[in-house]
């Protein structure tokens, strides 16, 4: 039998939850709207319902009575033609909103808030509207969201500070609080009237890595979140640090070096004895990546080849890009040649992927954006992968690649 489309106990609790969830309860504490004594309409039966199932009718309405303490019901007629006159639950009418919050369980949270948003009005009464815009935030973070607000009035007051973040002398601040928190720091200094460098009032918001957007190679000295953060507000930051390896067993470089770690603008400059890159994200394969004559093995970890993009001398160099067979090596590739059109896969092909199915994983988030910039083969691979046709989030990460496997194809290039 269906079940009745009736207003229950539970369907009302849930409709004050999404109120909590959106935060709009939590902004009513702070900055009441007028809206309370709040009516929530209930679905109740109708009359020829009241006479071919009065004892659900009875249940259901006790239901609603069991709930009554944290609001009162309105009633309304029904059934005076056929059953007689009764009066079942129409409305539920909450007296405030401390009643609603406590109808779904979240006073103590609302406690909470109200001195969180209290803590911050007090450092800064402008900080109050990021309350009321991130309500849930605020929640999240706890006690964090007083240091960031700290953080951000310090800058408000110290532009250009022109020392590291992790010179900063405020209590409970350290470089991955800063890190961590970057967004929500932006956010408050914009809440205060401070504009930061780059001229975008809320700064940290489109931030593609949080949102899980394409990430950009970058620009140069911002090509990280935290280098971008850093330029914004006039932190030093350390630079950004190249690996690679010379894999030309008679290339003469810094008396005979061959696995060497440079500035990512020194790397830029350099003039180095080779046609030929092979880009890895993987430390091992890097590492044990075999002698070849005029080749350069370049290491990356993940989305870590941002030092590429000011590195003309490449426009003149073979440039394969090795990375794992899934949805993010693909991504890792397609922003690749944003930079350096030429750039060439190897290893990350369907035969590749079909020989070693016994070591396929799982990938965690796999992408979802549309790429523009793989050849036809790379796209058809990357589509199957995206919309699984080879099995849910399957992934060939390129370190259980057979080695065998890897040189024979890796000496091809």
């Amino acid at each position: 039998m269906a079940a009745n489309p009736w207003t229950s106990l539970e369907g009302l609790r849930a409709l004050s939850l999404k109120a909590w969830n959106s935060g709009a309860l939590l902004r009513e504490l702070l900055e009441p709207s007028g809206a309370y004594p709040r009516r929530r309409p209930l679905k109740r039966p109708t009359s020829a319902e009241l006479l071919s199932d009065y004892a659900a009718v009875r249940a259901w309405a006790a239901g609603l009575s069991a709930g009554a303490g944290a609001y009162a019901l309105e009633t309304a007629e029904v059934g005076r033609r056929t059953v007689g006159t009764n009066q079942v639950p129409a409305a539920a009418v909450f007296a405030s909103v401390e009643d609603e919050i406590a109808f779904v369980g979240k006073t103590r949270e609302a406690a909470a808030f109200r001195g969180l948003a209290g803590g911050l009005g007090q450092l800064d009464p402008r900080l109050v509207e990021w309350s009321l815009r991130r309500p849930l935030k605020l929640l999240e973070l706890g006690p964090d969201a007083l240091a960031a607000a700290r953080v951000a009035l310090w800058l408000g007051d110290s532009p250009e500070p022109g020392i590291y973040v992790r010179q900063l002398g405020l209590p409970g601040v350290h470089t991955k609080f800063v890190e961590r928190n970057r967004q929500v720091i932006d956010q408050m200094l914009a809440a205060v009237g401070r504009v930061d460098g780059t001229g975008d009032a809320e700064a940290g918001e489109d931030d593609p890595e949080a949102e899980g957007q394409e990430v950009p190679l970058g620009d140069g000295a911002g090509r990280t979140p935290a280098a971008r953060f850093a330029r914004r507000h006039g932190f030093l930051h350390p630079p950004e640090l190249v690996r690679f390896r010379l894999l030309d067993p008679d290339a003469d470089l810094l008396g005979g070096a061959r696995d060497i770690t440079v500035t990512a603008e020194a790397f830029s400059t350099l003039r180095l004895p080779a046609d030929t890159v092979i880009a890895t994200e993987n430390q091992v394969n890097f590492l044990a990546l075999p002698d070849s004559p005029g080749t350069l093995a370049l290491y990356g970890g993940g989305y870590g080849f941002s030092s590429l993009r000011g590195t003309a001398w490449l426009r003149d160099c073979r440039v394969h890009y090795w990375g794992d067979i899934d949805t993010h090596g693909f991504r890792i590739l397609d922003q690749l040649r944003a930079v350096h059109p030429h750039v060439e896969s190897v290893l990350m092909d369907e035969e590749t992927l079909l020989a070693h199915k016994e070591v396929w994983g799982t990938e965690p988030a796999p992408a979802r954006a549309a790429l523009a910039r793989l050849t036809p083969a790379e796209a058809a691979l990357y589509e199957a992968l995206r919309y699984d046709a080879y099995g849910t989030k399957v992934r060939l990460e390129q370190e259980l690649v057979s080695w065998d496997w890897a040189v024979a194809r890796l000496l091809r290039v």
